[in-house]
């Protein structure tokens, strides 16, 4: 947001001059980085020493009864790979399906397939440096929690996940606060995972606003009941580490507030 020019080279040095170590790339609305400009990207970070992930974009319905929408879906994540692979970025953070109304378990096994096909495609290209990082999500309509995305990971060779605190707090409609709850949850995703994969986790953190039906908008930590404390306190005390990626509205004042607090710990 302080960021004057509005390119991903200008925030990647932005970041790089705030002191933080890693910038998410958002590719909500598409994949539109050409491999020259994606090549720039990946040698600036490298020698500036940032960290890199990609948010891939939100048209993804890996459960649609559509078979072009899969299709397409899947495409947009295979775009993913190939800008991950070009930038040096480590992890690709997706919302994979809606429930459409389905049972859990249907879901699942049409998204395992679907991410199955894409993970046949990524090893065809190549395309194997990246995790694929189904994130928790902040609606009980949208797949899934972290039981299901857990179990989706064991099936698969390149998945891991993307735990988001503020998701996780809005699906329990705030019930899972505080930092016994997130150490409950991290202790799962350290088992779950294993040490090597929860040493390098996608993560999330913001505020949130929910309703009854879940998410209903990210806010700054000064205006949020989430515990961001209690999550920071029970990620260092789990031993997890990897990328974790600010996602309040004001983007890297809250993501300062957050690593100064935790270098504190």
């Amino acid at each position: 947001m302080s960021c004057k020019e509005r390119s991903t080279l200008a925030g990647i040095k932005k970041i790089k001059d705030l002191g933080l170590d890693l910038m998410e790339m958002e590719f909500v609305h598409g994949v539109r980085m050409k491999d020259d400009m994606a090549k720039q990207v990946g040698e600036l970070a490298a020698d500036l020493g940032v960290a890199l992930t990609i948010h891939a974009p939100y048209y993804i319905n890996l459960n649609a009864n559509q078979p072009d929408i899969k299709k397409s879906s899947r495409e947009r994540i295979m775009n993913c790979c190939r800008v991950a692979e070009l930038t040096g970025a480590k992890s690709i953070c997706m919302h994979t399906a809606f429930m459409l109304g389905q049972e859990m378990e249907q879901v699942f096994e049409n998204v395992l397939e679907q991410m199955l096909l894409i993970e046949e495609e990524m090893e065809k290209e190549g395309l194997t440096n990246v995790w694929l990082a189904p994130e928790v999500m902040g609606k009980p309509t949208q797949f899934a929690d972290v039981e299901e995305l857990l179990a989706l990971a064991n099936n698969l060779k390149y998945t891991r996940i993307c735990f988001d605190f503020a998701h996780y707090f809005a699906r329990s409609v705030g019930k899972k606060n505080g930092y016994k709850a997130f150490r409950e949850v991290l202790d799962k995703i350290d088992k779950g995972l294993g040490k090597e994969a929860a040493s390098e986790l996608h993560i999330h953190l913001s505020g949130i606003e929910y309703s009854a039906k879940g998410e209903r908008r990210h806010l700054v930590l000064e205006d949020t009941h989430l515990d961001w404390q209690g999550a920071l306190k029970a990620i260092k005390d789990v031993g997890i580490g990897g990328y974790l990626v600010c996602e309040s509205p004001n983007l890297e004042e809250d993501a300062l507030k957050m690593k100064e607090y935790y270098e504190q710990l």
